[in-house]
């Protein structure tokens, strides 16, 4: 398995190959794409990309934890938290991708 990370520079290269655009105006659609996602999911919006998965923001309640160090309690405050849930196609096409 490789560790490759795929990177923003990566999309916008993909996208100049796949479509035709030139590589900055694939450069600006896939900051543009992103844009749109991050402000809606600041606004508390979800995004769902059929076939891939939805992004949601959640809110955490405060609650106390505790240092495993030392095992003294402290308090952790109410926070809100990005999750990804994939769509079923996207976990098949990963379980599909362990059976190489």
């Amino acid at each position: 398995m490789s560790n490759k990370t795929l990177t923003r520079m990566d999309l916008s290269e993909a996208v100049f190959r796949e479509v035709g655009l030139s590589r900055n105006e694939s450069a600006q659609l896939v900051e543009s794409v992103l844009a749109h996602m991050s402000d809606a999911l600041v606004k508390g919006q979800n995004v769902k990309i059929s076939s891939f998965g939805t992004f949601s923001v959640r809110d955490k309640a405060a609650r106390v934890g505790r240092n495993p160090k030392t095992g003294q309690e402290v308090p952790i405050h109410p926070r809100r938290v990005l999750t990804f849930r994939p769509s079923h196609l996207m976990k098949d096409r990963v379980a599909a991708g362990n059976k190489q």
